[in-house]
């Protein structure tokens, strides 16, 4: 059976979009591990502007019509009637998936579709009178088409069952690239440093409610300090914010890459991901790869899996004030007991995130 990987873009881990990074290393593990594994992608820039791979990569030009399937693809496409083949489609609210869906179905071919956190409750909510109809019309039928539909924390499986109550959901997280480095956990010596590594949308990513906790912490711990890495369209609104409520000792370090940024995380106290919104947010296991304690709200999806391995704090709710709390009581700990919720987050990285332990429970979603 050939598994072909179908998404927007290039499957190129050295950019920002996260979904492209998940897909290029489970297909890079599932070549590893004996899979018959290709990526195909749709993109307006077809130039192969990306390192060597030890999968194949096919390119197809997007359409100006976004529901529209370029005449290549269609054709690729009809080629694999009858072959033993499964789609696995990667993002939800595609519409050339709607088409693409239509077309497998016409030439028997097989397929399964992860929404990347899609589809929890708060991502259908934004948008929602539009987004319903939008699923009436096109989200429905593409999932009803598929063989099973993947999803990467239990609050997407509960999100989807409010609006298409079905039997083929699975529940699986993804993989992370862990690597045995050098790297080691070594807390800034200047500062209580409480750190975000993330896209730049304030309220999605609950970047609202760190800087109001940070500056209720940063009040009495005067020599705290936030560092928030990462880039993005709503920068200049998080950098208002800041102003507008007068916080200080908060520094944008914009976006890094590798080293640069793994060693700006190595230096936090604390790692902190308070998102109202999530799929699986890598960032948060890079730091726990690291060793770097977390705080992490439910919508993270990892919040189970930190509370099970006292890798941190799992906030029962998700606002400024909890942050706040979190950050007295981990500044409390002495140095003994923050080694061992370093060590701690280390191992869950090891046995529960690890893409080796992960590639054998995939095969189950593309069984007929």
């Amino acid at each position: 059976m050939e598994i072909i990987h179908l998404i927007l873009g290039k499957a190129n881990p050295q950019r920002m979009n996260g979904v492209n990074k998940v897909v290029y290393q489970l297909a890079t593990h599932q070549k590893r591990q004996g899979r018959n594994v290709s990526i195909w992608g749709i993109t307006a820039d077809l130039s192969r502007n990306f390192d060597e791979r030890i999968f194949e990569t096919l390119l197809f030009p997007a359409s100006k019509n976004p529901f529209g399937v370029s005449l290549p693809l269609r054709t690729a496409i009809k080629g694999l009637a009858g072959k033993d083949v499964v789609f696995h489609l990667h993002g939800g609210w595609v519409p050339v998936y709607a088409t693409i869906s239509k077309l497998f179905q016409r030439h028997g071919i097989r397929f399964v579709i992860t929404g990347h956190g899609a589809y929890n409750t708060v991502a259908m909510n934004r948008s929602k009178w539009i987004k319903k109809a939008y699923f009436t019309l096109f989200e429905k039928p593409l999932l009803r088409r598929a063989s099973q539909v993947h999803s990467i924390g239990l609050s997407e499986v509960q999100g989807l069952q409010k609006i298409y109550p079905n039997q083929k959901s699975m529940l699986l997280p993804y993989g992370f690239e862990f690597q045995q480095t050098g790297l080691q956990y070594k807390p800034n010596p200047e500062g209580f440093t409480i750190g975000f590594v993330g896209r730049l949308d304030t309220w999605t990513k609950g970047l609202d409610l760190l800087i109001s906790a940070f500056d209720v912490f940063q009040k009495q711990n005067n020599d705290s300090k936030l560092w928030i890495i990462g880039d993005g369209t709503g920068r200049a609104d998080l950098e208002k914010y800041i102003a507008d409520n007068g916080v200080s000792n908060v520094v944008l370090w914009g976006s890094k890459f590798g080293d640069e940024k793994d060693n700006l995380i190595a230096q936090m106290h604390v790692f902190v991901h308070p998102s109202r919104n999530e799929g699986l947010p890598a960032s948060v296991l890079e730091a726990a790869a690291i060793g770097v304690p977390v705080i992490v709200s439910q919508p993270t999806n990892v919040a189970e899996t930190v509370a099970l391995y006292k890798a941190g704090t799992a906030l029962a709710t998700n606002t400024a004030e909890a942050l706040a709390e979190a950050f007295v009581h981990l500044k409390r700990n002495d140095e003994q007991t923050m080694k061992a919720l370093s060590a701690n987050a280390r191992k869950m990285v090891l046995e529960v995130y690890t893409w080796d332990k992960l590639i054998a429970k995939f095969d189950p979603l593309y069984s007929t």
